[in-house]
This record gives C-alpha cells, structure tokens and sequence, in this order.
C-alpha cells in the first residue's frame, strides 16, 4: 500500500486537487507540505491531533513538514466555522502561545536542518504595507467568488467585519510566500478551510503563472475534530499542566463505541491489518480496543511512562482499587467550617460541579459516590482526617472523578 493509498484508507483525505501529482510528490517523499495553526490559546488540544499526526505520519515517508504558526493571522481571526468574532488577542499574547505550539509540537515533528520547518506568518504579515499588498494581492481575488465562500456565508446574518473579510487573502498569501521562501507545493488543511486553500493555490498559480506548482487537500472530519477537542467541562488539551495524563488517557477510554475504530484508524499508527480486525470486536470487546486507542494516543503525547502508570490508575479505578496517578484535587484547611466540609463542598472544590446548586442536584439524583459508596444526602460531611493520606476518591457520574487529597 502506497502513503497516499494508506492516507485515504484510514479516512484522513476528503478533497483535493491534482490527484496525480499529489499521489506522486507523496509516495516518493518530495512533497513540502504546510499545515497552519491558530495560537488562540498557550496549548494544543486534541482538536489538533488530526493534524499533527498526519505530519508525522508524511515526514516518516520522506516528505518536509512546515508548521505554520498564525501569529500574524491571529491578530484577525478566522471567522470560519464561527457565530461571532473572536476576541480580539494582543501581539504579546499571541507570541507567548507560539512559544507553546512549538514545544508541544516537537513530541510530533522532528525539527532541524533538513528536515521539519516551524514559520511563523507574523515575520511577513505584520509589517505589510497596505497599499502595495492590496495592489499586489488583492487584485487577484475577486469580492463575488469570496463572498460565495462557506466560510463567509455563515457570518454575513450575525454581520462580517471587514476585519474578517481579509481573513482568506491573508491566509492565501502565506501559501505564495511559504512556496517562493522555502520551496512549498502543498498545503493541508481542515474541510472548513477548503475555500481559504483554494484561494491560495489559485494566487500562486495566477501570479506566478501555469508552471506553479501549488496543490491543495483537506483533511476529513476536522470540524468533528474541532468537536472531538472539547467536552462538557472545556477543552481536552495536549499540555499536562491543563489536561494531566491521567485525564487525556479517560478521555479517549471513553470515546463513543461508534467512533473508537475510526479514532484508531486516523489518529493511532496501529497497522491498518490490526485495526480492521478490531472493527470485528463486538460488546466488551470495544472496552478493550478502547484501552489500546487511549493507551496509544497517550504514549504518543505524554511518553510511555505516564501512559502505563494512567493505564495502571484507570484499571485500578474500574476494579474497585484506589490508584494514585488518578487526576488529583486538593482542600485546604481554609476549605473546612467548624471542622467538616460537606459533600457539596467537596465537589466543587474537587471541579466536580461548577456550583453548589448543581452539586446538590447530582446528589439528590444519586449521581455521587465516595469511595464507591453512593452518597443521597447532601448534608453528609467530611473531616480533614479523611482527606489525609491517598484521600478519597469522589466520583460524580460514570465518567467524571477525582481523588481528593487535604
């Protein structure tokens, strides 16, 4: 099997242009390709571990990866897939998140001389002169073929700033300097971005003439991998100070029973041949094939170490143990009234509930458990010498659980 063959075999390839030249540039490692990052944020999340993968798996087979980080186009925002505008982020923000993007991102890419390329758009956005860039750029997009964008349609009721409206030209400009800069013949980019792409491929190939060498393919499902990043509680993230490998390893041990082989083909690089054998496995058998995908996905990310003691502390947890490497909340001494602190108490300070209102509602609907012991009344109590030690381990629902240490 061919890499392109095994990119459209794990269901990672929707669209794409010039199927040939792709295939060729691909299969025999000569492909420099970009995918762009957004630093919305100091983390990666697992929003983006579609992508990431996806370079990894493209640099194993020869080809030169560049990471672009939007610190230019961050200053904007991408209205795609958006009701509102983004909140509008400061330059000294946008680069203490690049600094992040770009030590998470070394788990994935090897970076260095001759191989992984990280570019940050900001060396050549932010100090564009207005005048020349629409005379030299703008004249190759035409307003009637933007506003036809789904990136655009969804935005022109709520009311596009013209802000936004620059969005697509800025990131096709990056295109034509990432391909006159470093050699670049093709960019990634998630199903939502298919309109942004095309507008690049096309400038470079209008400006530079037919001989331009400019290819574009969208990768399948990244707006429900924009969905995957996120649960009930906020964002999954890559980073083990926001999300602890314990966490990240839950996270993907309880995946939906419908998504777990299709997680395993395009995140996970398990041989196809095993993973089509595990679309054979049926009831308890998909708690088993989600264990590998959370223990793979884990290593992946936080190293082998904390994905074993995560896969230790999980197990220990479904078998009625206690286990140490379980997500840990603390309380404080200050956290007490007359001595004792109540159930309510301990699951917001445990991040269990956000109120004490919802924390009685999970109680009166015997959604909690302490120490696998359902607890009904919201006026039992706890003293500090419980916490002591391993503490307890407080668990709201089947999912969500926490060990509570003083």
């Amino acid at each position: 099997m061919t890499v392109f063959d095994e990119l459209k075999a794990r269901g990672l390839l929707a669209q794409l242009t010039d199927e040939e030249e792709i295939k060729e540039l691909i299969n025999n490692g000569k492909a420099t390709f970009y995918i762009g990052f957004d630093p919305t944020a100091d983390s990666l999340h697992v929003g983006h571990f579609m992508a990431l993968c996806l370079m990894k798996r493209l640099q194993m087979a020869g080809n030169r990866p560049i990471a672009l980080i939007g610190g230019g186009t961050a200053m904007i925002g991408d209205p795609s897939g958006r009701q509102d505008m983004r909140t509008m982020m400061t330059k000294e923000m946008i680069d203490h998140n690049c600094e992040c993007f770009k030590k998470q991102m070394s788990r994935f890419i090897e970076f260095g001389e001759g191989k992984a390329l990280m570019v940050n758009n900001a060396d050549w956005l932010r100090d564009l002169n207005y005048i020349e860039f629409i005379r030299n750029i703008g004249a190759h997009f035409s307003v009637n073929n933007m506003l036809r964008a789904e990136c655009y349609k969804q935005r022109m009721e709520a009311g596009l700033s013209f802000l936004e409206f620059n969005y697509m030209i800025m990131q096709s400009y990056d295109f034509l300097c990432l391909y006159e800069k470093y050699g670049c013949n093709m960019q990634f980019g998630g199903d939502d971005q298919w309109s942004n792409m095309l507008g690049g491929t096309n400038l470079i190939r209008k400006k530079l003439g037919k001989d331009a060498y400019a290819m574009t393919i969208t990768l399948l499902l990244n707006s429900e991998g924009k969905k995957m990043g996120k649960t009930q509680k906020g964002a999954v993230w890559l980073d083990p100070e926001k999300t602890s490998p314990y966490e990240f390893y839950q996270y993907w041990r309880n995946v939906a029973d419908a998504d777990v082989i299709k997680c395993l083909r395009m995140l996970t690089f398990l041989p196809l041949e095993q993973i089509e054998e595990m679309a054979k496995w049926e009831g308890s058998q998909l708690n088993q094939a989600k264990e590998i995908l959370a223990y793979e996905l884990t290593n992946l990310v936080h190293g082998e170490e904390e994905a074993k003691k995560a896969q230790e502390s999980a197990r220990a947890l479904f078998s009625g143990g206690n286990a140490a490497e379980m997500p840990t909340a603390q309380i404080k001494e200050e956290d007490f009234v007359n001595g004792t602190i109540d159930i309510m108490g301990v699951l917001v300070k445990a991040g269990l509930c956000p109120s004490r209102s919802e924390a009685r509602r999970a109680v009166e609907q015997g959604g909690v458990t302490v120490n696998d012991e359902k607890v009904t009344d919201i006026k039992t109590v706890y003293s500090p010498e419980q916490f002591a030690g391993e503490g307890i381990v407080v668990r709201r629902g089947k999912k969500n659980f926490k060990r509570v240490i003083l």
